[in-house]
């Protein structure tokens, strides 16, 4: 498996989902995990695949926020990053090689080194992976990858089907395979206290923020509820004063103090994910959810049912007021708790999903 987002330390939000994948494949006895991925805790059954020279240069791009961050900061590092990145994992693919029956590859361009190997592959593709399609030679690129290989590209979420089906439906089968989630959200209790509390859990760039200060200072200036936004702020943005702002939290605080409480969870993100791990997270806590109504939220929230979707100022107004409502915030927290498990269930059950799929293709 390899990956170019991992957390370094417990609390580290980048890549969470890639270690919580890893160390549930690793407690499988059926499989044996090489893991070529920035160094952070991880099973004792993951065998840790990277040199000291590719640890060192993970670290240097982390440290420097990864590669989308340097496209948006600093074009030309990226570009040289990218191209020491793909001649790294050429590297490490090769030399695994001999040893390996399937690779489980995250993120479409790390696919790229992939080429004159023809060993199956998984291909785990993100929604900011869409993005890279539009640039120059990138899809020529990965349907010569794909080509005459056993593959499947596996997007965690299924509005990205159609997209991929388009490019590259020909030569891979395209399947969703959803992420899990820890088994300790499902049985986070919780006691709604006042005055009303509202979270916003995410990464604060302008995207991820949206519209939300704006349309919510009328909501949250008040006095009858607050918004408290919890995560990095990556892009420095400036947070207005009405606004309860604490940084990043650890899981442990999020399931102890602050979902247990909270009215509910709140997003406008326009940025492209495939499916907000923390959103599931909260989902599986039993938390009402009011989100933008784009595909990466549409595609796990029915609105009036597991969640609330917005469009305007207007609707995300109402849409608060309603989930305050006495046993309407109940009932969409406790229908998003019932699709959370149905829907996606726990770590073990999405290495699972995995494990189907690598005993397919290599079988």
């Amino acid at each position: 498996m390899s990956a170019t987002s991992y957390p370094r330390t417990a609390t580290d939000w980048q890549g969470v989902f890639i270690r919580q994948v890893a160390n549930a494949l690793a407690a499988r006895r059926d499989l044996a995990l090489s893991l070529w991925a920035p160094e952070g805790p991880r099973h004792a059954g993951v065998h840790y695949a990277c040199s000291d020279a590719d640890r060192a240069f993970l670290k240097r791009l982390t440290d420097r926020g990864g590669i989308a961050h340097l496209l948006k900061q600093h074009k030309l590092q990226a570009l040289s990053a990218g191209t020491g990145l793909l001649a790294r994992l050429r590297r490490a693919y090769r030399s695994a090689a001999a040893s390996t029956d399937i690779f489980h590859i995250n993120w479409l361009q790390n696919a790229l080194p992939l080429i004159g190997l023809k060993h199956p592959a998984v291909i785990t593709v993100l929604g900011s992976d869409l993005k890279l399609l539009g640039a120059p030679g990138m899809t020529a690129a990965l349907r010569q990858v794909l080509r005459g290989r056993l593959a499947v590209l596996a997007p965690n979420a299924e509005w990205m089907c159609p997209t991929l089906e388009h490019h590259f439906g020909d030569l891979a089968r395209v399947q969703a395979v959803p992420l899990g989630i820890d088994a300790g959200w499902y049985r986070v209790e919780r006691q709604v206290t006042k005055p009303m509390q509202w979270l916003a859990v995410l990464r604060v760039t302008r995207e991820k923020i949206g519209p939300l200060f704006d349309w919510g200072e009328s909501l949250f200036n008040s006095g009858e509820r607050e918004l408290h936004l919890i995560g990095p702020n990556q892009d420095g943005l400036a947070i207005p004063d009405w606004v309860h702002f604490h940084g990043p939290a650890s899981p442990e605080d999020l399931a102890g103090k602050w979902f247990p409480q909270a009215a509910g969870m709140v997003t406008l993100s326009r940025h492209s994910e495939g499916r907000p791990q923390v959103m599931l997270e909260a989902m599986a806590s039993g938390l009402p959810m009011i989100a933008s109504d784009q595909p990466a939220h549409s595609d796990f929230i029915q609105d009036g049912f597991n969640g609330l979707l917005v469009g305007d100022a207007e609707a995300f107004a109402r849409a608060v007021r309603s989930a305050e409502q006495p046993g309407q915030g109940e009932l969409l927290g406790a229908n998003s708790r019932q699709f959370a498990r149905d829907s996606y269930g726990t770590w073990d059950d999405c290495a699972a999903r995995y494990a189907a799929l690598y005993e397919e293709l290599s079988g």
